[in-house]
């Protein structure tokens, strides 16, 4: 069933500055592009023992991580995907692009929707 998980909550409650506002906002754009959207973790390891949060519809749509000082979202194929307001700005060699989100920085939410609608269009 779609919806919340409860090892992402975890991910939000251990980022304890102003990257935790930044994740809050993506995710919940990313449930509002699409209601059907499933989080899951992966990649658990020593040097991230609590993983990456992984959104899914028919495969990977896109990944949230925070990193030191910015968050990023990640989409494995965004290389295909449209991007008419240049939100890439990171990965952007090979098949995947990602937005880096420094802390401070406003969040286009239309233009992110737009990002998710068009990779879950495309896993569909």
């Amino acid at each position: 069933m779609p919806g919340r998980n409860r090892d992402v909550d975890a991910i939000l409650d251990a980022t304890r500055d102003e990257r935790k506002v930044i994740l809050t906002r993506i995710r919940d754009i990313i449930h509002s592009a699409d209601p059907d959207i499933e989080e899951t973790v992966k990649w658990r390891k020593p040097s991230s023992p609590l993983g990456a949060a992984v959104f899914e519809h028919d495969g990977i749509v896109c990944i949230l991580i925070p990193l030191k000082g910015r968050v990023r979202i990640s989409f494995l194929e965004g290389a295909s995907l449209p991007d008419p307001r240049k939100l890439f700005n990171a990965q952007l060699n090979g098949k995947s692009r990602a937005i880096d989100f420094p802390v401070g920085v406003e969040i286009d939410a239309a233009g992110v929707k737009a990002l998710v609608r068009a990779a879950v269009k495309r896993r569909s």
